[in-house]
């Protein structure tokens, strides 16, 4: 697709799909919130959240893949709220027993987040695509000077249990074969 001219390639061209427009929900759980000023603090911040969700109490009940989904999910939002949005960069993650909520909010609610379309993925800029296969939700919210970006994940845990109600029942131990 061609740019229009004069127009600055970071925001939506007119008719862009955007990101749903939805209140960030309420969740209870567990809350761990951080401010980012840098991407350098996106990667210090991470590691702290990897080390919180490896914390026994939180992977007893979530899986390996929904761990990393949710490190994946934070990294993408946080470049993105520091790129795009700017300002006063705020972190919030909610660990409640059916999964997370992320909030990433910045001073920019004049700005949605636009999903790319038509970009070659060599250039980069399939986060919102990949927070959306991630997710269970997501949405953004604009409040009176900061916009909230949010995904609500799953821990994995619901998918195995799921699974497990799907598998035939063992047979019993009183058939035996070749008898």
């Amino acid at each position: 697709m061609a740019q229009e001219p004069g127009r600055d390639p970071d925001l939506p061209a007119a008719g862009a799909a955007t990101w749903p427009c939805a209140p960030v929900p309420s969740v209870p759980g567990d809350v761990w919130h951080w401010q980012l000023s840098s991407m350098s603090l996106v990667s210090r911040v991470r590691s702290d959240l990897r080390a919180r969700i490896a914390h026994p109490s939180v992977s007893s009940s979530s899986t390996d893949d929904a761990r990393d989904g949710l490190l994946l999910v934070f990294e993408e939002l946080a470049s993105n709220a520091l790129r795009h949005g700017g300002g006063d960069v705020r972190a919030l993650v909610v660990a409640g027993t059916g999964g997370w909520l992320l909030d990433l909010s910045d001073e920019a609610p004049d700005r949605p987040p636009v999903p790319a379309v038509d970009r070659d993925p060599a250039l980069g800029g399939m986060g919102l695509h990949l927070v959306a296969q991630l997710s269970l939700d997501y949405g953004w919210e604009g409040r009176p000077g900061r916009k909230h970006v949010w995904a609500r994940l799953p821990s994995g845990r619901e998918e195995l249990e799921a699974l497990h109600e799907q598998l035939p029942e063992p047979r019993s131990p009183e058939i035996r074969w070749g008898d």
